[in-house]
């Protein structure tokens, strides 16, 4: 049974900034603009619906799949705090661990919808982050920052203008090491309540 539980604006707050430092709207908004060079129609509304679709269907259905393929929660999150650390290990250090081949297609869903915005590191997030806060608070991160991406979407140029690629490149670091941060407290905590449980 699904519950949302209650409001709780630090977690929505964390949930936010751990959202936003994987979605990554200023790391990605050079993919948008070379999209946009190469002639593709970027349709902000059309990402952004079909981005939050496919998250809200995984933060709802990620538990189901998980419990059919007999991995609890906690190991998936554990699992997943790896993962958010190796992100954020590329964001930090400009190197490349992991690589986006994803198909070629309409620009408004793919790249950017799936896999850019709501990709495999923001489904690892989702578990993660369900494992520590109430559902209505990462629903509540996730439309903040579908917002944010849709705002985005609409004013490429002038946030290229206004930040330059200097501004953009110190946000990216700054919300790397916060998610190095998060991802090391995911996983201690998680790896806490399974070694608690194994003994």
């Amino acid at each position: 049974m699904i519950t949302l539980g209650h409001f709780d604006l630090m977690q929505i707050a964390s949930a936010f900034i751990v959202l936003f430092a994987i979605i990554d709207p200023f790391g990605n908004l050079p993919i948008v603009l070379a999209l946009e060079e190469k002639g593709e129609k970027i349709i902000p509304w059309k990402v952004v619906i079909v981005a939050l679709g496919i998250m809200l269907a995984f933060l709802f259905g990620g538990e189901w799949i998980l419990n059919f393929l007999s991995v609890d929660i906690k190991s998936f999150a554990a699992a997943g705090a790896i993962i958010l650390f190796l992100m954020a290990l590329e964001m930090v250090c400009d190197i490349e661990i992991f690589k986006n081949n994803g198909p070629e297609g309409s620009g408004s869903i793919v790249p950017l919808a799936f896999p850019l915005f709501a990709g495999p590191g923001v489904f690892t997030a989702l578990v993660a982050l369900q494992a520590e806060y109430d559902s209505i608070n990462i629903i509540s991160a996730l439309l903040l920052n579908m917002i944010f991406v849709y705002v985005e979407l609409k004013s490429t140029k002038l946030i290229q203008k206004w930040f330059g690629e200097g501004g953009i490149y110190i946000i990216r670091k700054f919300f790397g090491i916060v998610l190095l941060a998060i991802a090391v407290k995911l996983f201690t905590s998680n790896i806490a309540s399974l070694v608690h449980l194994a003994q």
